[in-house]
């Protein structure tokens, strides 16, 4: 699948905003913090993907029923559901000057009776962009950072009305960013997660 930048400039996808808010304090801790720990972008790309899959649980697995949006929450919380997560994974990229996307699948939901957004990640290397999914692996999800053809978290069905979206944003889809801001808790989020982009 060829992936299409939603936005043209490339610098897009290296900005700061309200959500994907690498110029926090925090965010720059964090990623000064991996950074030191690798050789070149690329093992911190890996790092910062690893961090974030493996050291801030999915609520859902987790059973967390807090709610976060803002990158640097989601460090701070240390808990989020796929899209929170992709944002934090965002900034820390952002913050290294690694140009960082989000991107969506339409998945099966609440036991195959509906659908609803996965929110995850594409990074810029070497010219091209490669998907990343920073969900958490749990039982039956093994995700893993690769340049090298996707790892993703769950493969998309088609047949069952899943979508792979080609489109890179360099911001949260409205729809996506609205029910996470106006959510409670995770159950109220759980049932009102956009369906499509």
């Amino acid at each position: 699948m060829e992936l299409i930048q939603n936005t043209p400039d490339l610098s897009a996808y290296l900005a700061a905003d309200e959500v994907i808010d690498h110029d926090h304090p925090l965010v720059r801790k964090t990623a000064a913090r991996l950074a030191a720990q690798a050789d070149d972008s690329y093992a911190y790309a890996r790092a910062a993907y690893e961090f974030v899959r493996d050291t801030i649980p999915h609520s859902a697995d987790s059973g967390d029923m807090r709610v976060t949006w803002r990158a640097s929450d989601v460090l701070e919380q240390g808990t989020g559901i796929c899209h929170a997560k992709s944002h934090a994974l965002a900034a820390l990229l952002r913050a290294e000057d690694i140009p960082a996307a989000l991107c969506y699948q339409r998945l099966t939901h609440d036991a195959g009776t509906g659908h609803a957004l996965h929110g995850m990640v594409a990074v810029r290397f070497h010219g091209a962009w490669h998907r990343q999914d920073c969900r958490g692996n749990k039982p039956g999800v093994d995700a893993r950072f690769s340049l090298d053809g996707e790892r993703l978290a769950f493969p998309v069905d088609e047949k069952s009305g899943e979508v792979d979206y080609p489109q890179l944003f360099d911001a949260p889809h409205p729809a996506v960013l609205r029910v996470l801001r106006e959510a409670p808790d995770r159950p109220y989020l759980w049932e009102h997660l956009p369906d499509a982009v």
